[in-house]
Parts: C-alpha cells; structure tokens; sequence
C-alpha cells in the first residue's frame, strides 16, 4: 500500500509538520490538555491554521496556559488582550479562555484530574477509525457529544461537539488518520 499522509494538511510546512508530529498523538497531560482545548476553541469559524500560527502568541499572552494566572484576569487585561493582532480578537473567544481557566480550577478543587476526565470519554483508550482515503472525516460522535455537555456542565465555553471532537483528534483521543497515512501506524502504537 502507497503511503500517502492525509491530505487537509496540504503543502503549508508549518502544517505538515503539525500533522506528522502532533496531530493524532496521544496528550495525557492536564495543563497540556487545557491548553488544547482553549486552543480549539478559538478556531471556531476559522482555518486551524490561523490558530496554529497564533499559538506561540496564545502562550505568551495567556501566561502559558496556567489556569491559575488566567482566572486573575481583569476587564483591563481583557480590553489589552483585545488590541493585540497577534491572537484573535474576539471578546467571547478571549473570555472563554477565562471561563475556562475558572472552570479548571474548580474542578481541581473539587478533586477531579483534567486528564482523566477527558479521557474518560473514550474509556481511557484512543478510538480508532481506521479511515480509507475518500471516507468524510467524521465532525462528532456520542463521545464528544457526552464531553461537549459535561464540560458545559461544569463552566466551559466554546466546547460545543464539534470543537470537542477536533480536540479529541488533535490530542489522540480519536486516531482519524488516514490508513494510508504514515502517521496512522505511529499513532497506534503510541496508544498502545
């Protein structure tokens, strides 16, 4: 069989490089997860390229995704993050990432590890597609549909299915490789 990666990378080399090396990868992480996630978030109704192009910026100006730096955000911080070109500029989508810092943190202290919650989804194992070039990418599934609502449930924004089942491709909750596709082996085995 021709390895072939999966197409909707295209020829972009910053692209490339986020699907051969990140994409489908499982993230076990709590903090690392968080940061996915508000990440996602701000990708809704744009190109993830966009998003990734921003992300070192994200970081600095997000304090390195700590929630506990992020929940002491101001209106003044938010109105500052607002004239910077360098993330998206989009009130709601600024006071999401917010949001969700506060809603990590309750969580946390309410005793419940980030990491395990995600992954508890998937049962604490990566779903496996197994797609054949042509197939659709699926947008959501029960999994994300079930995280979508729980995270709305305990304070989330910018969590619908959709945005959570991106989320779950790109930390490796979901290995939607392409069968085909070089990466869709090393993702397997790094589920194992």
């Amino acid at each position: 069989m021709d390895k072939q990666r999966c197409s909707w990378c295209g020829e972009d080399p910053q692209y490339v490089e986020y699907h051969d090396t990140q994409w489908g990868r499982p993230v076990t992480d709590g903090r690392e997860l968080f940061a996915k996630l508000c990440l996602d978030g701000q990708q809704a109704g744009l190109s993830w390229l966009i998003i990734l192009r921003k992300t070192p910026r994200y970081y600095e100006v997000f304090e390195q995704f700590e929630p506990a730096r992020i929940a002491l955000f101001d209106e003044e911080r938010v109105e500052e993050l607002l004239l910077d070109p360098g993330i998206v500029r989009n009130r709601l989508k600024v006071n999401s990432i917010i949001k969700n810092a506060r809603a990590y943190l309750t969580m946390q202290e309410q005793g419940i590890d980030f990491s395990e919650f995600l992954w508890s989804f998937t049962g604490h194992k990566t779903l496996v597609n197994a797609l054949e070039p042509g197939q659709p990418y699926p947008t959501s599934s029960p999994e994300s549909d079930a995280m979508s609502k729980a995270l709305k449930k305990a304070g989330f924004s910018f969590v619908g299915t959709t945005i959570c089942y991106a989320f779950m491709q790109a930390v490796g909750m979901v290995n939607d490789h392409l069968v085909t596709c070089p990466s869709y082996e090393d993702c397997l085995t790094l589920a194992r």
